[in-house]
């Protein structure tokens, strides 16, 4: 019989168990975080109707999606946790209470170009706060407390939130009468970080930006200074247009109520390049960078979205939100040896019996998984010392040793393998020394 190479499709993250408990330890403080704040847990399907799915995508998005047909049904998988949202609120509209705040941890799908660090199948670590006709601009500045709480659940301290406000571009493309190519000229500016000013510059040029415009953009971006002198700068510039006084006040609100979320000035700051290429980002913009890893990226992104279910529905449903790429995060950690998956099993003790009779050595793992310990039983028939081995390659913290010695006393040793240190209990009492 011919026997099938067993292989993974490229761009789908397989882990070894010591990196996986490690990827699910990190999932969990993301999630415990987000519950932290209050975020209602939502776990929407993988497969969606394609017509439903793709209600606003197009160009590169629609590209990206796997799609497929069972039958006479169109199916596409999710490709953000973003749109199965808009569905969601809209489909279930009349049974929320606004402001409906989710959280929502879950895989997605794009069929890009693989290379290296980009994934097919990626965990998302979503959160948004979704308003009915309205929401306030301080929901805006509850996010980066968010984000500040995850990374420093997470271990880290120097990073930094980077908050901009897409209304103080729309109002200054107006002013320069560039509206039409807004759309354009923010992604280009996006990439300003990872392509430079130059070519900037030229690509502004390509779409046929006078030089008089490009100028002022770039003055604009390249205000300098401390967050309240930035905000001052913006004042100074005296642009006479509505949706550029908007947009400030909004962005000089944002500030304040960051600092009374307790955010030091340290960990975030305005940058007016943030520009976050999405065209539904309307306000209030986000970007997250581990200031001595800067190779990564951001880290965490997201923004504000005046209408979020358009597609699906004639109300008004305003959200802010976030997302980590957790896949992508993890792989780069993982790759800068920031993290260390060194914890080999979850069981904190290894019961290895050593006679026929098996019910005081199940009897003795129930008990202790009654009380909370994580166990493990070896069950099948080795010499004490392969099961020995055993507990010492998975690093098994503890061993308890039950033969017929141990039943007739009543009495077991509990064994520290990293020291060898031997305790003794009542078998009913083992619990409590752990």
């Amino acid at each position: 019989m011919n026997k099938t190479e067993p292989r993974t499709l490229a761009g789908f993250m397989e882990l070894m168990p010591n990196e996986q408990i490690l990827f699910e330890q990190i999932k969990q403080k993301i999630e415990k975080t987000y519950q932290k704040f209050g975020f209602l847990p939502l776990d929407t399907p993988i497969l969606e109707l394609s017509e439903v799915l793709l209600a606003k995508a197009g160009g590169e998005t629609e590209k990206q999606i796997y799609r497929f047909e069972k039958g006479d049904t169109d199916i596409s998988m999710r490709f953000d946790l973003t749109v199965p949202l808009a569905k969601y609120v809209a489909k279930n509209y009349g049974n929320l209470s606004f402001p409906f705040r989710r959280y929502q941890i879950g895989k997605v799908y794009r069929g890009e170009r693989t290379q290296k660090g980009r994934f097919r199948e990626f965990y998302q670590c979503d959160i948004d706060i979704i308003g009915d006709g309205e929401l306030s601009v301080m929901n805006d500045a509850e996010l980066p407390s968010v984000i500040y709480n995850v990374f420093k659940e997470l271990g880290f301290d120097d990073f930094t939130i980077k908050i901009n406000n897409r209304k103080l571009f729309n109002g200054l493309f107006e002013s320069l009468n560039q509206k039409e190519n807004a759309v354009e000229i923010l992604r280009i500016i996006d990439k300003i970080e990872k392509i430079g000013k130059e070519a900037v510059i030229e690509e502004l040029e390509k779409i046929e930006v006078p030089t008089a415009s490009i100028n002022k953009i770039l003055e604009f971006i390249e205000i300098e200074g401390t967050t309240d002198e930035k905000l001052q700068k913006l004042q100074n510039l005296g642009i006479e247009n509505e949706a550029f006084k908007t947009g400030l006040d909004e962005l000089t609100q944002v500030v304040k109520y960051v600092r009374l979320f307790g955010i030091p000035d340290s960990n975030f700051k305005v940058d007016l390049t943030i520009a976050r290429g999405l065209d539904y980002y309307t306000g209030t913009v986000y970007e997250t960078f581990l200031n001595e890893y800067r190779e990564l990226g951001s880290v965490c992104s997201g923004g504000r979205y005046e209408n979020l279910a358009e597609h699906y529905t004639d109300k008004k449903l305003p959200g802010v939100g976030i997302s980590i790429g957790l896949t992508r995060l993890f792989y780069k950690l993982n790759e800068l040896n920031l993290i260390k998956a060194d914890k080999k099993s979850i069981a904190q003790v290894l019961v290895v019996p050593m006679v026929e009779d098996m019910t005081v050595p199940i009897k003795l793992a129930s008990n202790l998984r009654n009380n909370g310990i994580s166990t493990e039983i070896f069950l099948n028939d080795k010499k004490l010392k392969a099961k020995m081995k055993y507990a010492d390659k998975l690093e098994i913290p503890y061993v308890i040793v039950v033969g017929e010695d141990e039943i007739n006393s009543g009495i077991v040793k509990i064994k520290n393998m990293k020291n060898g240190e031997e305790k003794q209990s009542s078998i009913e009492d083992v619990y409590k020394y752990l």
